[in-house]
């Protein structure tokens, strides 16, 4: 009896191995979307040689995504055990407000000129701030059993009207100059934005923890079938509230990088980063019904509708157009992630 069982469980990694890399590779879903990003990129360059494949325009879009593919990056590990956090973009607001408040505090009231001890002090406030918000997120999801839907959308209300209220329901405008200049602008080898070096540290210590580690493995596993990777063993309620957690450090983070780089908390910017970050995650890939994502299929999923902008705004194209069809390529998206879980199901 023990020979066939053997047979079974090492049949599927055998033929995985023997598999040739080009059909592993055009089997790929994240190589597919690659390829989209790829003739974007191609297209929006013969349409606009002057202005679009220019250092500048590269160096903005780069700029302007980091911040969401932070948020992206927490919101991957969320959708992967099935859940949703639409919260985040409020959580960000919160974080930054609370953190630039701290520094205002500890300056006297106006931190434009407060030097790098205060700011760590910041960062340290908009990261704990984050952390507490993802905790009670967590708490709410995986110990009350409420509906993360439901859940988080009552944060995502209460964490904005908190933002509101400790400034007077105006953005905080007055953020250490040290900080602006050296994060939210300044660059490292010459050409390479910091904003952008921390976004690119965050998404690869990201991606070894979702793939490598013992937490990514649970983290899979809860998503495809919570019941049993309950009953072989995992803390699913447990390894909930570290997902929600680890998803509101990263807004508090991102929250101090949009305090350095707009040199404002920026209200009403960040209103629908939530819905931005979701629809990252879902053209990258991962799917909204769980158990499947990379963090790889993410970055390209945050670059798809930010060169599709940058793009679109270099050509003149409206705002209403740009919302249209991002908007048709997110619906895309999730129906060819659900034609393909069909197709897999049915072998």
């Amino acid at each position: 009896m023990s020979a066939p069982t053997k047979d079974i469980q090492e049949s599927p990694e055998a033929g995985f191995g023997k598999r040739p890399l080009g059909k592993r590779l055009v089997e790929a879903n994240t190589f597919w979307i690659g390829l989209v990003l790829l003739g974007l990129v191609v297209l929006f360059s013969v349409i606009a040689p002057d202005t679009f494949p220019t250092l500048f325009t590269f160096q903005t879009l780069f700029i302007e995504s980091s911040v969401l593919l932070i948020l992206s990056v927490g919101m991957t590990f969320v959708i992967i055990t099935s859940g949703i956090d639409l919260s985040v973009g409020s959580v960000l607001i919160l974080s930054g407000m609370v953190g630039g408040k701290t520094m205002e505090a500890l300056s006297g009231g106006d931190a434009s000129k407060a030097g790098w001890g205060v700011i760590a002090v910041g960062f340290v406030v908009a990261v704990v701030t984050g952390t507490i918000w993802g905790l009670i997120n967590g708490a709410l999801v995986a110990l009350a059993k409420l509906p993360p839907l439901i859940v988080t959308l009552g944060t995502m209300g209460a964490a904005l009207a908190t933002a509101y209220l400790l400034n007077g329901g105006s953005d905080l405008r007055t953020v250490p100059a040290a900080l602006t200049q050296t994060l939210g602008y300044g660059t490292s080898f010459g050409i390479v934005p910091n904003l952008v070096i921390v976004a690119i540290v965050i998404t690869v210590l990201g991606a070894w923890l979702l793939r490598t580690t013992k937490f990514g493995r649970y983290t899979f596993a809860v998503g495809s079938n919570a019941e049993g990777a309950r009953r072989v063993g995992i803390g699913v309620t447990a390894h909930l509230l570290k997902v929600y957690t680890l998803t509101g450090v990263l807004a508090g983070i991102a929250g101090f990088l949009s305090l350095a780089y707009y040199n404002s908390t920026t209200i009403s910017g960040h209103t629908t980063d939530n819905l931005n970050a979701i629809a990252a995650v879902v053209m990258g890939g991962t799917s909204l019904f769980g158990g499947v994502g990379t963090i790889l299929g993410t970055v390209i999923g945050v670059f798809i509708p930010a060169v599709l902008r940058k793009g679109f705004t270099i050509i003149h194209v409206q705002d209403f157009w740009q919302m249209f069809i991002v908007s048709w390529v997110l619906i895309a998206a999730v129906w060819f992630d659900q034609r393909r879980r069909r197709r897999r199901n049915s072998r």
